[in-house]
């Protein structure tokens, strides 16, 4: 039936964005980051200013 084409088309469209969301959702949360702390201390960092 025509009557229903922009019915589908919203179901098509809410469908296709939830799975969009859960697929960035799940690559945010399964990626690792390797955070490396420096052991510097702030009194040893030399600042090279050039006016």
């Amino acid at each position: 039936m025509p009557q229903m084409a922009p019915l589908n088309w919203l179901i098509l469209y809410l469908y296709f964005l939830m799975i969009f969301f859960i697929f960035n959702i799940i690559n945010f949360y399964s990626f690792n980051y390797n955070i490396k702390f420096s052991k510097k201390s702030k009194s040893s960092l030399i600042y090279n200013w050039k006016w």
